[in-house]
């Protein structure tokens, strides 16, 4: 048994499972003497439920994940190297993906029997955020042990170096308080240098304001995932509806033929019936008549003896 095997463990199982294999672990590996181990055990922390559904993702689809880590990787680039037409391309894949990914990741948690509401799934958004601008936290996530969710990102690393993201204009503003450098007066090199300023400052303006619209999208998007899940429970709904209804069309259309044929049944009795009384009526005018020809006969006469 050694720490990885263990964390690997840990973090693939349900938050409330966590902290008793944690203790129980923890515990086999101080009666196996190991008391080091049991102690690096013992400070592996339960992870929120952002975090838990977000390592479901990372270890239930390896496919999606390498995709997002591809994703933040280019939009990193794009970033450094102020190329327009990359970034807002990428940037488009950007709110599809995380959308996607959100909503895959509220899917396996429910799977996994601990479902989880807007608000966590949100936190999984933000998550992913993150690990699209920054490489140390697309690190981490892909370990699949995260514990809790990153801040809030507010934008993308400007150097080559990688670092974690900083707000929209720090790096101009550290650029405009930095002392003037001293060098070479010649005019043409000023010249030169205040040009690659002036596009420098224009190329910073244009990322900011493809962050701005970035973040605008973003919750455009997320809205309208709202609005679909709302379009989806509705139609839901109505379908439904449309069954109840087409079952009681059903119900109704076979009492009707029923009703139907009943009233066939009774119109032929009827008929019958009325045929009956016909003939009983002709059968009684008939023994009428034969009663009044034996009246009209008289008594019969006594014939005598011999």
């Amino acid at each position: 048994m050694d720490l990885e095997t263990v964390a690997d463990e840990l973090y693939g199982l349900r938050p409330e499972d966590f902290t008793s294999a944690r203790d129980a672990r923890a515990a086999e590996a101080r009666r196996a003497g190991d008391r080091a181990l049991a102690g690096q055990i013992g400070k592996l922390r339960r992870p929120g439920l952002a975090a838990w559904a977000s390592n479901l993702l990372v270890r239930e689809q390896p496919e999606e994940t390498e995709a997002l880590l591809r994703l933040g990787e280019g939009l990193r680039q794009a970033h450094r190297d102020l190329d327009g037409a990359q970034l807002r391309d990428l940037s488009r894949q950007q709110h599809v993906v995380i959308d996607a990914l959100s909503r895959q990741a509220r899917q396996l948690a429910e799977r996994a029997g601990h479902p989880i509401g807007e608000s966590a799934q949100r936190e999984v958004e933000t998550i992913l955020h993150a690990v699209l601008a920054d490489p140390d936290a697309a690190e981490e996530w892909a370990t699949g042990r995260l514990v809790k969710a990153f801040g809030q990102v507010t934008g993308f690393p400007a150097a080559a170096d990688g670092a974690r993201p900083r707000p929209a204009g720090t790096e101009r503003r550290r650029k405009e308080t930095r002392p003037a450098r001293r060098g070479n007066n010649n005019g043409e090199d000023n010249k030169a240098a205040a040009e690659r300023r002036r596009r420098l400052d224009q190329a910073r303006q244009k990322a900011e304001n493809a962050e701005r619209e970035l973040t605008a999208r973003q919750k455009e998007a997320t809205e309208a995932g709202r609005n679909a899940d709302g379009a989806k429970e509705r139609a839901k709904t109505l379908e439904q509806h449309v069954r109840e209804v087409t079952d009681e069309l059903s119900r109704l259309d076979k009492e009707q033929h029923q009703a139907e044929a009943a009233a066939r049944k009774a119109r032929e009795q009827a008929r019958d019936a009325d045929r009956r009384v016909r003939e009983a009526r002709r059968r009684a005018g008939t023994a009428a008549d034969q009663v009044a020809r034996l009246e009209t006969q008289g008594p019969p006469r006594s014939v005598g003896r011999a």
